[in-house]
């Protein structure tokens, strides 16, 4: 029998052999095309409609004048033929390619052949579905013919051809319909005569409804009312269909249905069921099979609402009721399953079928329909040696006793949808409750499926778990340790089950001791299994199962440490493209071994949870050697570093190439990276957490190239999101690599990072402390390029303290060694402190013209962060000059540049210098609204200094409101100020809390000028 999902055939002429996939072709309902489980998309609705006229004649000749007027019922175009032979050619490319046969369609004289060979057609299917149950009735197997009419039936998944249009394609959907409605007219003929009025009752009502014109329908209704007991439904039924008659057509009903009503009038005998018809295997006692609930099952309070409300929105409206539970193996699907399941068994008074398919076991097979069949009709009480031999028999047999009643139907580790396909009832108020990996997607459609795909247990229910196992006393003695032994767990509850259990076998030990036994992951599953049975035997299961590919890939994602990655990292694991390697991904997922992750954002991200990680280990330990492993992680580290440095060079700019001590390979394409890298920033972001692990383990690896490669690329995100741990995290790690290997290069310029980052933080006595170091190592490398960045940052560090010489003599060697070295972005940015430095010596017009210069050496250089940077430098000097109005429009550009790059240290010093240009020239009130913004940029970047500098000026802007607060906000500074070090802001700040004290002693207060309070700033 031809199924209804495609299979996989296997054929060859030449002794090889190759592997030809076949289509599923559905005209039943809205025109589809499948191969495999893959939707096929045939084009727009000319090709669907000739595919369809050639589905509906197969392996027969369509002329092109019949498909012209299908496509064109109005009248067809001028090139009507020209484009009929465009779309069949189309429809060949989008056939032939997924098959590799391209003869499917073929030319024929006077049109075209749809040559059905071994595919499937859902309307041939149900031809000879209908044809073999009307040999079965005419036999006298009326069970078994019930059964394949069902089953025809459930070909249908709406109306015939749904959403194709034109007269021929309506007048085929026609005849394809009425041909169906027949079909239940039979269905419910055999019905009867097997005694089965009642539940042929409710499907004939609506069948009237439906089609109240059609005499055979309404007469099978009357005498299923009769034989019911329910003499006056069958004359009301009689009445309404005569009314209807004489009001729409003006004729009486036909001699059948008048003969049976004057039959029904007089009770006669003829309409009794006949002793001799078949009647349903009589049962005292209805089935219960459900197992005993778990005494320790504990939350999944929102499965368990899900599957509540499915059953009390659809209880006696959804023909068939079907939920199906999904998760990775010991996630606790079965014990959900059967928790629910008891809860609600009293709402089946028709009794609880349970079955476990065994659809991943180690060493059994998955059990066949045909045997759970005859499990479930022994339990329906049909004797032995009625059940039939026949598969098909059996399910039609099946359905019928399971028409009208109430069954709740657990079908448990189903392996796919076709192990159970013929154990879904056709029809009644059932409801079946599935459990599996496999999300039973192929069912969406046919039935109305709630999916209820379970995930790892919460905290809360992981410590609840543990509790009601190993005892709640000894679990909350222990909290935190509870916490981490959940973790280790991955909280999945099969572990924690296993966890819990060797806790109460073990009465000596603590919770910590448990913990302490899994941090190992060497040792971690084997504490995690009991026997052959465990966590680890769960995984093999769906392992073994992988194709060849997708298992490498599995193995080698093992070997990550990262939490979650893209699929770009999975095609480097395995030295693929990312199209290969996002197909592994999927069949990883459907395997329940990957999982999307939450925070995925705009692109997928993908999460392998810890226990499966380990387990991936552990194959690639076994089956994979050092040197295949190794090769794995070097390919991933460089795709990192390659992407890392292209979005550095596109976001900063310049002609300076990093350079990183071994060749930089490229085992990404070009085109690929441009993708990646469209917007810098949020390539970083989204890699952040990915970026730390990486750089750690290649660091531990003794990679250190890779390791301080990428944390010198990622400074560019530390820096604009103040994420100082991942930076220190990232470069004490690289320098311990760098070290340990020899690499002076790396040392040097981790150090140099170090020192960075404390500039960051505002520690520059520390900052000094890195930075002596690196610039020796620069010196003995003679590298002029790590000279000229560090010999810039200890010119930071000498002009926060105040000592401008000293500032500005490293500037200048900084920007002749950053001139040498060809980097224009590093030029501009040492022009630019230049500038400042020329400021805070009062040369205001040098420190203009430098600022300007630095300006059109960033915009060179193509480095958008470098001109906000220098045009902020430029606002601070007009400020400096009284131009207060160019100082606010160049801060404005500054938020322009920086727009949608996320660096809110550098909006915040842009706010800021808006709000100081708004107070100098009197708009108090302007400048306070600004500078709070401002405050609040400097708390989200944790920027003590910035948030000094807003809380001056905003004290500035409430002085001049006469608001006493503002001597608060002045002191406050005064002692951030000192704090860091800042000895010349230390120094305005007292002298503007002098100044807000002297305008606060008289009253009312005598607040200065904003001239006045201008001079005290700048002195």
């Amino acid at each position: 029998m031809v199924t209804l999902q495609t299979i996989i055939s296997v054929a060859g002429t030449d002794g090889g052999s190759t592997s030809v996939r076949r289509y599923a072709f559905n005209l039943l309902g809205p025109l589809a095309v499948r191969a495999e489980e893959e939707k096929i998309n045939v084009g727009g609705p000319r090709q669907r409609t000739i595919l369809a006229m050639l589905l509906l004649s197969p392996n027969r000749a369509v002329s092109v004048d019949s498909l012209i007027e299908a496509v064109w019922p109005g009248g067809p175009p001028a090139t009507a033929r020209n484009q009929i032979a465009i779309c069949v050619a189309g429809l060949r490319k989008a056939l032939g390619e997924k098959t590799g046969n391209g003869e499917l369609i073929t030319t024929s004289h006077p049109g075209y052949v749809l040559n059905s060979a071994e595919h499937h057609i859902d309307t041939i299917e149900f031809d000879t579905r209908v044809r073999e149950a009307r040999n079965l009735a005419r036999s006298g197997q009326t069970a078994a013919a019930c059964g394949l009419i069902t089953e025809a039936l459930a070909l249908w998944r709406g109306p015939a051809l749904d959403g194709l249009s034109g007269d021929r394609i309506e007048a085929e959907a026609a005849q394809l319909e009425s041909v169906r409605l027949s079909l239940r007219e039979e269905y419910a003929d055999l019905q009867l005569k097997l005694g089965r009025h009642h539940t042929v009752i409710p499907a004939l009502t609506t069948l009237v409804k439906e089609h109240p014109l059609r005499e055979q329908a309404r007469a099978h209704l009357i005498l299923a009312h009769y034989r019911a007991g329910r003499r006056a439904d069958a004359l009301a039924v009689f009445r309404e269909g005569r009314d209807l008659m004489i009001q729409e057509l003006g004729i009486e009903p036909g001699p059948a249905l008048q003969t049976l009503h004057s039959l029904v009038l007089k009770d006669s005998p003829t309409l009794v069921l006949p002793v001799h018809n078949p009647t349903p295997a009589a049962h005292t006692r209805a089935p219960a099979q459900l197992p005993v609930q778990s005494a320790s099952f504990t939350g999944r309070a929102t499965a368990l609402r899900a599957l509540d409300e499915m059953l009390d929105e659809r209880f006696g409206h959804s023909p068939l009721m079907v939920a199906a539970i999904s998760g990775v193996s010991g996630v606790g699907k079965t014990a959900l399953a059967v928790r629910w399941a008891n809860q609600v068994a009293a709402r089946f008074p028709d009794g609880q079928l349970f079955t476990d398919l065994r659809g991943y076991h180690e060493k059994e097979e998955p059990v066949t329909a045909s045997a759970v069949l005859d499990q479930f009709l022994r339990a329906l009480g049909v004797p032995a040696a009625q059940i039939p031999a026949d598969l098909h028999e059996r399910a039609g047999l099946y359905r019928s006793m399971l028409g009208g009643t109430r069954m709740l139907i657990v079908l448990d580790n189903v392996r796919d949808v076709e192990q159970i396909r013929l154990l879904l009832p056709g029809s009644g108020r059932c409801c079946v409750l599935i459990t599996s990996r496999d999300p039973m997607v192929e069912l969406i459609g046919d039935f109305a499926l709630l999916q209820v795909p379970l995930h790892v247990m919460s905290p809360d229910e992981a410590h609840n778990l543990l509790a009601e196992i190993a005892g709640a006393a000894r679990v909350e003695a222990s909290p935190d340790a509870t916490a981490d032994l959940a973790a280790l767990c991955d909280r999945l509850p099969l572990a924690l089950r296993i966890a819990g259990a060797r806790l109460a076998a073990k009465p000596y030990w603590t919770v910590r001791d448990l913990a302490a036994r899994l941090r190992d992951q060497r040792r971690r599953l084997d504490e995690l299994s009991l026997g052959d049975l465990g966590v680890r035997a769960g995984f093999r299961l769906s392992y073994r199962d992988l194709s060849p590919a997708a298992r490498g890939l599995y193995r080698r994602i093992g070997l990550l440490t990262v939490p979650d990655f893209a699929a770009w990292t999975a095609a480097s694991l395995i030295g693929t493209d990312c199209a290969e390697a996002e197909a592994l991904l999927e069949e990883l997922l459907d395997g329940q071994l990957l999982s999307v992750s939450s925070d995925s954002g705009p692109a997928v991200r993908y999460r392998c949870q810890d226990l499966l990680r380990v387990f991936a280990w552990e194959c690639a330990q076994a089956e994979d050697g050092e040197h295949e492993q190794g090769a794995a992680l070097e390919r991933v580290y460089a795709s990192y570093l390659q992407i890392a440095d292209a979005a550095r060079q596109r976001r900063y700019g310049g002609s300076h190439h990093q350079g990183y001590g071994v060749p930089l390979a490229t085992p990404q394409p070009a085109h690929l990276v441009d993708h990646l890298i469209e917007d810098p920033m949020a390539w970083f972001e989204s890699e952040r957490t990915a970026l730390t692990d990486i750089v750690s383990q290649a660091a531990a690896a003794g990679r250190s190239s890779y390791a301080w490669g990428l944390t010198v690329n990622a400074t560019m995100l530390f820096e604009a999101k103040n994420y100082l741990e991942d930076w220190h995290t990232c470069a004490k790690a690289s320098l311990a690599a760098a070290q340990h290997t020899g690499d002076r290069r790396g040392e040097a310029t981790m150090l140099r990072s170090l020192g960075t980052r404390a500039i960051y933080r505002r520690c520059y006595e520390e900052a000094e402390s890195w930075l002596g170091p690196a610039l020796e190592l620069f010196e003995k490398e003679d590298d002029p390029h790590g000279l000229a960045v560090v010999q810039r940052n200890l010119a930071l560090c000498r002009r926060f303290v105040g000592d401008l010489p000293r500032a500005q003599d490293l500037t200048r060697r900084s920007l002749d060694a950053f001139r040498l070295a060809g980097d224009l972005a590093g030029e501009s940015h040492a022009l630019g402190l230049l500038a400042q430095i020329e400021l805070e010596n009062g040369s205001v017009e040098t420190g203009i013209a430098l600022s300007r210069q630095a300006i059109e050496k960033s915009r060179q250089a193509g480095s958008p962060r470098g001109e906000a940077q220098n045009t902020y430098r430029l606002a601070e000097a007009m400020l400096r000059q009284g131009d207060h109005h160019s100082a606010e429009q160049a801060c404005l550009t500054v938020l322009e540049l920086l727009d949608n790059e996320g660096d809110r240290l550098g909006e915040g010093h842009a706010l800021r210098g808006i709000g100081e240009s708004r107070w100098r020239r009197g708009d108090a009130d302007g400048a306070v609204t600004v500078l709070r913004k401002a405050k609040a940029a400097a708390k989200d970047v944790n920027d003590r200094y910035l948030h000094a500098r807003a809380l001056t000026d905003l004290g500035c802007a409430q002085l001049l409101l006469g608001l006493p607060e503002s001597l608060d906000r002045l002191r406050e500074a005064r002692t951030v100020f000192t704090e860091l070090g800042a000895s010349v802001w230390e120094k305005r700040a007292a002298r503007l809390v002098e100044a807000t004290q002297q305008a606060f002693r008289s009253s009312p207060p005598e607040p200065p000028s904003p001239g006045e309070l201008a001079r005290l700033t700048d002195s």
